[in-house]
């Protein structure tokens, strides 16, 4: 089993987005048996809220369905639970390290690293563009998704 840590500041806005959106994806596969996916937040500022009204509307938009998700932090323990631990922007993935301490596995990265342009996913909390965000997102978990398939699952 494949198991996806998406971590974004306060797990309200973008990590949430992109654990629903690679969800969506797996089950569009017929793969959802071999994937555990969950989001996290580097901070406690948003602990226990549900998903930001602005990325439950696009998910909606979209077609992808967003339960009740509420928000968590991150913890030391989920670096050897998951295999991918993916951060939304490079402030994450210093906090993410932070949390964890050492990454000797290479598991922490941004989720963009794994698309064609690298960089970091825009918090639409700040920016107020879910449309940008949403589009990154799916860029990031649709190659996410290529590399396991290669990788992982080959």
């Amino acid at each position: 089993m494949i198991k996806i840590l998406f971590v974004c500041h306060g797990n309200i806005c973008r990590s949430p987005m992109a654990e629903y959106v690679m969800k969506d994806i797996v089950e569009k596969s017929g793969l959802s048996d071999c994937f555990y996916i969950h989001s996290a937040a580097t901070s406690t500022e948003e602990i226990g809220n549900g998903v930001h009204r602005g990325t439950r509307g696009k998910l909606h938009e979209m077609g992808v369905y967003c339960g009740d998700h509420r928000a968590v932090q991150m913890k030391r323990s989920d670096y050897e639970k998951y295999d991918y631990l993916l951060g939304m922007d490079s402030w994450n993935i210093r906090n993410m390290k932070r949390i964890v301490g050492e990454d000797p596995q290479g598991k922490i990265c941004r989720l963009l690293d794994f698309g064609n342009n690298p960089r970091d996913i825009a918090d639409p909390w700040y920016t107020g563009n879910f449309d940008v965000t949403y589009e990154d997102i799916v860029e990031g978990c649709e190659a996410l998704f290529a590399h396991i398939l290669k990788e992982d699952m080959a």
